[in-house]
């Protein structure tokens, strides 16, 4: 019991101790308080608002206005301002981003921004009853990659697996279309590339303000097939048409190209296969190209139509002349392009037909052929060639100036980004 009492006494004291603290302590001065309560006041009163939206498809710009806001006539003083400054408010693109600023005081937005694109922006601005816009451009950054991978499939795969870090997936399949358009009088990149074969290219990366990658020009670039280095350099000739040269100085450029789509899978290749409708094996004396219904054809080579007709198991089937005495066939067309008849002429890389499924097919598809003194010949072989036109001797000196510089560079730089501007 003693115990007790001493316990509840000591707890007493405690008590009346620690409020004799409290009542005695000085309180903190109100101006100590004040800055706080102003922040918190200036933070819970934002003095505008910012609404992010976007364009939708067959959507108008007043329309879009008026969900951010403004009323009609607003929107068309708006749009007004915007005319002045060039905006075509008919061909504005659908999905493009627009922010809407509006003052905590007042309802109607004062400041209206139309990203009409990744490096274009359109500000407008209400002044009194009337808006203003200006046009901004937004700078784009350049620098120099270098990309380099090894083929276990394709190219599209081998340039994924090596550009990831350096550009995004659209960027990098525009890459590997700039890589194959180069090389595209030398190799077929459906059907020459095998697995262990090699490239390098160093190319023109520009990132725009919003963070946007697009791929510029290629400047140089390395192929090795089947342990041949084939050297693709950028030159600007006086007298030799073409943007691009080997190692040799001879233009990439020649007199055929190597295939009449653009780079595109294959689905077979020359050589005995099982025809697919009649069964059996048969020599198929050309090379079949998957690609889907309406693709453009494209003529190989310079030359005169001799043929734009039906063929029986063929379907429509088109034959052009080459000078050399060549003969290509394209078969089993949707249609032949406008102006292609018998006795057209056409030239090199221009649209002449459409892929289709006519015929003896199983579904969309060029089956194509080059005929050789009236013989089917396989076209990897028949349309091998050294390479065209080579720069002439008072260029030479210049050229391998640039030629050097740039494959050493290429040689020498690791994977990834590299400023050759430095390496001069």
């Amino acid at each position: 019991m003693k115990v007790r009492v001493a316990r509840t006494a000591l707890y007493a004291l405690v008590a009346l101790a620690f409020a004799g603290a409290i009542r005695f302590t000085p309180q903190l001065p109100d101006r100590q308080r004040k800055p706080a309560e102003l922040f918190f006041s200036q933070a819970a009163k934002p003095r505008a608002t910012v609404r992010f939206d976007t364009l939708g498809r067959g959507e108008t710009l007043q329309l879009l206005l008026r969900r951010g806001g403004l009323s009609d006539a607003e929107a068309a003083r708006a749009l007004k301002g915007g005319t002045a400054a060039g905006l075509d408010a008919h061909h504005v693109p659908a999905g493009m981003p627009v922010t809407i600023t509006t003052e905590a005081a007042d309802s109607t937005p004062f400041e209206i921004t139309l990203h009409l694109s990744v490096d274009r922006a359109l500000r407008l601005r209400r002044s009194g009853s009337t808006w203003i816009g200006t046009e901004e451009r937004l700078p784009w950054s350049t620098d120099t990659i270098v990309v380099s991978g090894k083929i276990s499939s394709n190219l599209y795969d081998a340039m994924d697996a090596s550009a990831q870090t350096a550009l995004p997936p659209a960027a990098r399949r525009q890459l590997t279309w700039a890589l194959a358009d180069v090389y595209e009088y030398r190799v077929d990149m459906s059907r020459d590339l095998q697995m262990g074969d090699e490239f390098k290219v160093a190319a023109e990366r520009s990132v725009g303000p919003s963070g946007a990658v697009r791929v510029g020009k290629i400047l140089a670039a390395a192929f090795t097939l089947s342990g041949m280095v084939t050297n693709a350099i950028r030159f600007t000739s006086a007298s030799v048409s073409g943007d691009y040269f080997d190692q040799d100085g001879k233009s990439m450029r020649a007199s055929f190209l190597r295939a009449p789509l653009e780079f595109r899978r294959i689905s077979s290749v020359f050589g005995v296969r099982e025809h697919p409708l009649l069964g059996g094996m048969r020599l198929h004396k050309g090379t079949d190209y998957a690609a889907a219904s309406g693709t453009p054809v494209r003529a190989i080579g310079d030359g005169a139509v001799v043929r734009a007709s039906w063929a029986g198991g063929y379907g429509n089937v088109l034959e052009v002349r080459h000078p050399n005495g060549f003969v290509s066939r394209y078969g089993h067309l949707r249609a032949f392009a406008r102006g292609i008849h018998s006795g057209s002429r056409v030239a090199i890389g221009q649209t002449i037909a459409f892929v289709g499924t006519t015929g003896l097919s199983t579904g969309p598809h060029l089956h194509f052929e080059v005929l050789v003194n009236g013989l089917q010949r396989d076209p990897r072989a028949a349309l091998k060639h050294a390479g065209g036109d080579p720069v002439p001797a008072n260029e030479r000196a210049a050229f391998s100036r640039i030629r050097d510089w740039l494959v050493a560079s290429l040689d020498a730089a690791a994977p990834g980004r590299v400023n050759m501007a430095a390496m001069k």
